[in-house]
């Protein structure tokens, strides 16, 4: 009876530490929500930066009569900043569900509030491709600083393909570094289809639909020839609009030669025209830097309360097993 009492009283504690531990991560999680961290634009000057690797590096190569100089020329130099045109620089780093759109949407926003056609944007656009909605929008945000008649400059470093070049289109000039993947004009759906994996389980598959191409393709029943003929011909659409979209800003290109599907490395897609030069986006920046005042315009996303704990932890953990290991190899760390 006494070991029975104590286990009693043992279960109650257990059962009260975990009530509380519950209520806790309930309390963080409720108060994480209610305060969300939002989304806000960070405005980087970039000659600061480029003055700030060009000093640091003349401070350590220079004799210091000729750093001197270099420092004062380059201070004489930043006042000058307000009297040259801007250059705005918009960072893209897009996804297959080009998740980044309001990201764009709001810069491009906060762009044209003070922009003229006077100055420039120079969007860094890296992105394989991926949802059509997604990135015609995308390709909409663009199109706005078109109408502005603001000059629009797409740098593409790695990859700017489908979808992304979608985007790339609607600028006045499209640069790229020389093995930068450029391309990509076609449309591709694809999905498993599991119904002989079904039947051969004996597992009915019911879909209900109103509509005769409500459901084209499935995935657990039977697809049919015209459900296949269907979705043939709405990709075939959907290229349609993708080529007659991209004529439109870039006529001088050969769409029967270049809308294939195929991309090519940026030299190649210099020959086909789909790009108008070959150059990183730390070259052409740096050529504009003592003609333009340039600022990039990036989004800064903070964290979560949960996120930081969970960083935290993850931390903790990887510190810990470092110790470990080093245990095992080196004499103790004071």
């Amino acid at each position: 009876m006494h070991y029975f009492l104590e286990y009693l009283v043992f279960l109650f504690k257990s059962l009260s530490l975990l009530v509380v531990v519950l209520l806790g991560v309930a309390g963080i999680f409720s108060l994480a929500s209610k305060n969300k961290p939002k989304n806000r634009l960070k405005i980087i000057p970039l000659h600061e930066k480029y003055n700030d690797l060009y000093l640091k590096l003349a401070k350590a190569v220079l004799s210091k009569k000729a750093f001197k100089s270099a420092a004062k020329k380059i201070e004489k130099s930043s006042k000058d900043l307000s009297a040259r045109p801007y250059c705005f620089v918009i960072p893209f780093t897009g996804d297959i569900r080009a998740s980044t759109v309001d990201q764009l949407r709001e810069a491009v926003t906060a762009v044209l509030s003070l922009a003229t056609a006077k100055d420039k944007v120079v969007i860094l656009l890296e992105s394989p491709g991926g949802v059509v909605n997604g990135y015609g929008l995308c390709a909409a945000q663009l199109a706005r600083i078109r109408e502005r008649s603001i000059p629009l400059t797409i740098i593409v470093d790695k990859v700017a393909a489908s979808g992304g070049y979608l985007m790339a289109a609607v600028g006045n000039k499209i640069l790229a570094a020389p093995f930068a993947l450029i391309g990509s004009i076609g449309v591709l759906a694809q999905l498993p289809n599991f119904h002989r994996l079904l039947k051969h389980h004996h597992v009915d598959f019911e879909q209900l639909s109103a509509g005769e191409y409500k459901r084209t393709l499935t995935l657990f029943g039977e697809n049919t020839h015209k459900g296949r003929d269907k979705m043939q011909e709405d990709l075939e659409e959907i290229h349609t609009h993708f080529k007659d979209y991209i004529q439109h800003y870039r006529p001088q290109l050969d769409l029967d030669k270049v809308a294939t599907g195929e991309y090519w490395l940026a030299t190649q897609a210099l020959e086909l025209q789909l790009v108008d030069g070959i150059s990183t986006s730390d070259d052409y920046l740096l050529a504009l830097k003592d003609s333009h005042a340039l600022f990039e315009i990036r989004h800064e996303i903070p964290k979560t309360l949960v996120e930081k704990i969970i960083h935290g932890a993850h931390i903790l953990v990887q510190d810990s097993l470092m110790m470990l290991r080093k245990k095992d190899t080196e004499p103790p760390l004071l």
